[in-house]
């Protein structure tokens, strides 16, 4: 996925590149944005924060994240744009 951090808007903001794209407030610093990362993708999904984890990309704009107890196909349904 890719994150933009500093965003005025935090939120999912489509696909782009085959890529998720999100929105984070929080600065790339200390690794808030990926915590950002992690609470936005988890209420996104309406699961709990502990489900969601960035394993690859700490310190970059593209992020490999593993999301527990849910597939690629229902991620994909619950972020669908509505």
């Amino acid at each position: 996925m890719r994150v933009t951090p500093r965003a005025s808007r935090p939120g999912v903001a489509g696909v782009r590149d085959d890529r998720l794209a999100l929105r984070v407030q929080a600065p790339p610093l200390e690794g808030r944005a990926n915590v950002a990362v992690e609470r936005l993708l988890a209420g996104a999904l309406g699961i709990a924060r502990g489900r969601v984890t960035v394993v690859g990309g700490q310190s970059a704009r593209e992020k490999l994240v593993r999301v527990e107890g849910l597939t690629g196909a229902e991620i994909e349904r619950a972020l669908a744009p509505r």
